[in-house]
């Protein structure tokens, strides 16, 4: 039997590795992704609303580094606290391909344990069940701990979409309205074209694959833009910008969704 203080020494390590990933620790079977280059712009401080809406908000994505204060929301996210106090609730999965032709519902225990898995290369997004959206009103008192950044586009309003997966998983090439998406455990990485510029890819390929097989190729005036966030980190994109994501690790995300009142 091993002494007390070598299992005291192993437990603190193992509790302070969990309390920097938030317990969202990754596979070691995992496909893994390089964070890669980021070609947007890096807000790293204070962005005033006016300059919000002159420089980006109808024109061009930008990444912005703890644009508010979340620590009692991914205090909130780890994954002992998630399954402690929402383990029982229903939430709604979508398949990962660019239509999401399937949902599926089960508890968020049960999405932990049995799906929450590394992506394999060869899965298909039609046969890759996901959670990353799909929040109804029962979850409105989690989310109103969180901070959204805090800029505005007159005559919106946000909506929150928010999810939990594992290494490799992502969204396909898609476009919708203006929005922020922010890592609360774990990194993305983003890939993001222009709405005049529509990227070559087949509905029903995940990110993963077309990283693997369709990037490379890619010319420089094909490539898109692209970016890495990580935890306290958020990324804009907006309105009708495609945009693609692949999951670096497994990861916690909320994003805030910008639509019409």
């Amino acid at each position: 039997m091993l002494p007390e203080w070598i299992i005291s020494l192993f437990l603190s390590i193992v509790n302070v590795y969990s309390l920097s990933d938030g317990g969202w620790f990754t596979a070691p079977n995992a496909i893994l992704v390089e964070p890669g280059p980021c070609n947007i712009a890096f807000i790293n401080g204070s962005l005033s609303q006016e300059k919000f809406l002159d420089y980006f908000a109808y024109k061009k994505p930008f990444r912005i580094d703890q644009a508010s204060d979340n620590l009692k929301f991914q205090k909130a996210c780890t994954k002992e606290n998630l399954i402690k106090n929402y383990g029982e609730k229903i939430i709604r999965l979508s398949t990962a391909n660019t239509y999401s032709y399937e949902k599926v519902d089960v508890s968020l225990q049960d999405y932990i344990s049995h799906y929450l898995k590394p992506q394999r290369l060869k899965t298909p997004g039609n046969e890759t069940l996901y959670w990353f959206g799909d929040n109804d009103a029962s979850w409105n008192a989690f989310f109103n701990i969180y901070k959204p950044p805090p800029f505005e586009l007159p005559g919106m309003i946000p909506a929150y979409s928010f999810g939990a997966a594992a290494a490799g998983t992502g969204v396909p090439f898609h476009f919708h309205g203006p929005g922020f998406a922010e890592m609360v455990y774990g990194q993305k990485r983003w890939f993001l074209y222009p709405p005049d510029q529509i990227p070559d890819f087949h509905p029903n390929q995940t990110t993963l694959q077309w990283f693997f097989n369709e990037y490379p190729k890619l010319s420089k005036k094909d490539k898109p833009f692209e970016c890495t966030i990580s935890p306290g980190q958020a990324i804009y994109f907006p309105d009708r910008w495609w945009h693609a994501t692949l999951n670096i690790n497994n990861g916690v995300f909320i994003s805030t969704f910008l639509g019409p009142k």
